[in-house]
């Protein structure tokens, strides 16, 4: 079964992560859901991509399981990652995401590559790398925090509330959860009414006046993974996870 499924209409794509328990893809779901919305960007009729999920969260990140059973697949699920995030900022229609409940680690990384961010008030974001043994992500929490928040929320790997991060200025819309998916198309709606021709420019022309190149800097961070995944801790920090035990150094 596919980790998400893809409906199109009214010329809004609309992707939904399903992936229980917690929506974490392991490496070959985060190719293919790059490849998907690749894909979308790429189909003369799509204008405004969508993305969203079920169940509890929106996205825990990557399969910590698969990484414990197989370390040496952090190649692919670094590659997996990096291709995601790309196709949703690189993506030639606006990207909206709308969140809910857990967006942790990749769920970060997709929230901070998308043009629009709507967010359930159940929603809390974090990025726990730092007790995963890994590194990444900074680059696109930096889209949603200024540098010392992100410092803060990367060093101490704490969760912040909806309520709290709306405070910051990325949430366009803060809803209950019940009105997310709706909320995130009526947005969709508002743009593919547009010129697709104008809105495929605009997302062109305002990728390229942001400081810096949100690629390059990922990928600078993710050397770091390769580097972390070198260290005892790192192991020590996924056998925990897995044992649900807290990690001894």
């Amino acid at each position: 079964m596919s980790a998400f499924q893809t409906r199109l209409e009214a010329h809004i794509a609309e992707v939904v992560i399903d992936r229980p328990p917690v929506n974490a893809l392991d490496s070959s779901e985060w190719h293919a859901l790059a490849a998907e919305i690749d894909r979308l960007g790429a189909d003369p009729e799509v204008r405004v991509i969508v993305l969203r999920a079920e169940g509890r969260g929106f996205c825990a990140g990557v399969d910590i399981k698969e990484l414990d059973r197989h370390p040496e697949r952090i190649v692919a699920v670094n590659a997996g990652n990096y291709a995601t995030f790309r196709a949703i900022h690189r993506s030639p229609v606006p990207v909206i995401v709308a969140v809910h409940g857990y967006v942790l680690g990749g769920g970060i990384g997709m929230t901070g590559a998308a043009d629009i961010v709507v967010a359930s008030r159940c929603a809390s974001f974090a990025l726990p790398e730092v007790d995963r043994g890994a590194m990444g992500g900074g680059a696109h929490l930096q889209r949603l925090f200024p540098v010392q928040k992100v410092r803060y929320l990367f060093f101490t790997g704490e969760a912040i509330s909806a309520e709290e991060a709306s405070r910051y200025g990325f949430i366009e819309r803060l809803v209950e959860r019940s009105e997310l998916a709706a909320t995130a198309r009526e947005i969709a709606a508002a743009i593919a009414a547009k010129s697709p021709a104008m809105i495929r420019i605009a997302k062109e022309a305002l990728n390229g006046i942001e400081d810096g190149n949100l690629e390059d800097k990922y990928r600078w961070e993710q050397g770091f993974t390769l580097q972390a995944y070198t260290s005892p801790d790192s192991a020590e920090t996924r056998r925990a996870f897995v044992e649900k035990r807290e990690a001894t150094f």
